[in-house]
């Protein structure tokens, strides 16, 4: 089956209900996607940007065939992920942050073995691709530990070569630095652009909620926040959407007394988007402005409220600023409020 589409998905939910006594007027059902329209095309490196609990993990579960939407479609290379399980599950491999696989009782070599043999490899591709994955992983001379020997960014390694010794056409990484220390990301990052640029005709969609990272790493991306895709584009794409305003890093004396009504910093003319942050007896202020001209309003405001000016920087948007922008809140705020329902 011929296509230039990689991933597609048209309309597609995914409706959990929820389990446990309830009171009267509780929630029964949870949607986690809500009607998400999707296009990869072969080749891309695809990123998928949110908090925790924003979709992301269900959209991929459901690409991989690993749970069934409540409605919609979804496609890989053409094959339907519902009716060509099978087709589909021949092409694409996952790989998740913090995963467990493998046995504790076997080695890196005999686990990374086993799931190839799994997959159907001929025994001697199977050790020909294992022994070059793990020399480029840096896992060669780990080959012969015990699984439950490794630590958290080593088997996160094994996790690598395990996911990509079948050659897959279409890889999902879910969070795949999750728990990583910095080295051990930045080696995961690296084996990953190497991989697309090696194999140009592949295609692989990386979920995360770091922004660095989806900006290093992504020829895509799109937002995704409360089951749906909010935005969709090239990063540079998504900045330069936000250079008509002036974004600006403001260090203030902490605030005065709380403010009379209709007296909001947000409320100044020319004021886009505030954020305030409390840190070690000092306020930060994350401004976005209309333009700079109106900065000086803004610190007569502080000057009114009882502060003063500590130190000012003027920045380039970035991917937290996109985010802001479409969801109206920060990333890390976005989590937080997952966590607390």
């Amino acid at each position: 089956m011929s296509t230039s589409l990689a991933i597609e998905t048209k309309d597609v939910r995914r409706i959990y209900k929820i389990r446990g006594p309830k009171k009267k007027g509780d929630q029964t059902t949870r949607v986690a996607l809500d009607g998400v329209d999707l296009q990869v095309e072969r080749g891309e490196l695809f990123g998928l940007l949110g908090p925790n609990g924003a979709g992301k993990t269900t959209l991929i579960k459901i690409l991989a065939t690993l749970l069934l939407p409540s409605s919609g479609m979804a496609r890989i290379e053409g094959y339907d992920v519902v009716r060509d399980t099978d087709e589909v599950k021949r092409r694409i491999s996952m790989v998740s942050g913090g995963e467990t696989s493998g046995y504790g009782l076997l080695t890196v070599e005999e686990s990374l073995w086993m799931f190839a043999r799994f997959y159907g490899l001929e025994n001697k591709v199977a050790r020909d691709r294992i022994a070059a994955l793990a020399q480029i992983m840096g896992l060669e001379d780990r080959m012969r530990a015990k699984v439950s020997d490794l630590s958290t960014g080593l088997r996160q390694k094994m996790n690598f070569i395990r996911g990509f010794v079948t050659d897959p056409n279409v890889v999902f990484l879910d969070e795949p630095t999750l728990g990583l220390d910095v080295q051990a990301a930045r080696d995961v990052r690296g084996f990953v652009s190497q991989w697309m640029q090696d194999h140009p005709d592949r295609t692989l969609l990386l979920t995360t909620h770091y922004m660095a990272e989806a900006d290093e790493m992504c020829d895509r991306l799109a937002i995704i926040d409360g089951g749906k895709l909010l935005v969709c584009d090239t990063p540079a794409n998504l900045k330069k959407s936000l250079q008509t305003e002036a974004v600006f890093n403001l260090k203030v004396a902490p605030l005065g007394a709380k403010p009379k009504d209709g007296d909001l910093l947000e409320a100044v003319p020319g004021v886009s988007r505030v954020n305030v942050a409390d840190v070690n007896g000092h306020t930060e202020l994350a401004l976005t402005l209309r333009g700079e001209d109106a900065l000086p309003q803004v610190l007569a405001y502080l000057t009114r409220r009882g502060s003063s000016l500590i130190a000012l920087e003027k920045r380039e948007p970035t991917l937290e600023d996109v985010f802001i922008k479409v969801t109206g809140r920060r990333l890390d705020q976005a989590a937080d409020e997952k966590e607390a329902e």
